[in-house]
């Protein structure tokens, strides 16, 4: 867990917007667009992120599949790091890395292409939030067949009751997973 105040955290939060039976009855969509529009919000998260990634010896960063890319890009500029996206299976040219998951809500496969991280890459995965893991579980997964290694896994926000963080903590062998808001 960041140490972030409690004053970014409100700030964060109060950006966030719940979007009930979306993208299927029963779930509840946390909703960054709030945020994204607030410049205030989102140098905040960015600059949050960012110093995760000093902090924890990052080379690249990784972001996920789509609301990761809106955040880790800036992240990446912000620290100096190269970004490195991970997509959905098929929108990728090139040679690629893929990896199969379940998700909260189906099934899925990423990719990533295999020439982007190389051994001796210290990588943070980052992304808008962490629920059943899954998404993060997999690029871990592209991260280490890379080459590379993992420095960390940092999301905007953790939905606790669905249980993510346990599903990592194996597969992290250790790295740091932080949540900038546990829900």
């Amino acid at each position: 867990m960041t140490s972030t105040t409690g004053s970014i955290r409100e700030l964060l939060l109060s950006r966030i917007r719940d979007v009930a039976d979306y993208p299927k009855p029963g779930v509840m969509f946390k909703d960054i667009t709030p945020l994204l529009a607030d410049p205030v919000a989102f140098t905040a998260l960015t600059d949050a992120l960012a110093e995760l990634c000093v902090r924890h010896g990052a080379t690249k960063i990784v972001g996920l599949e789509a609301r990761g890319f809106i955040l880790a890009a800036p992240v990446a500029v912000r620290a100096g790091l190269g970004f490195v996206p991970v997509r959905k299976a098929g929108k990728l040219p090139g040679a690629t890395l893929s990896q199969a998951y379940e998700l909260e809500y189906g099934t899925a496969e990423i990719e990533i292409h295999a020439e982007d991280l190389v051994p001796g890459d210290r990588v943070m995965v980052i992304d808008d939030v962490l629920a059943t893991g899954g998404t993060a579980e997999a690029s871990l997964e592209l991260i280490r067949r890379a080459g590379a290694q993992v420095a960390g896994v940092a999301v905007l926000m953790e939905l606790g009751f669905l249980g993510g963080r346990v599903r990592l903590e194996e597969g992290l062998g250790g790295v740091p997973l932080e949540a900038l808001i546990t829900i």
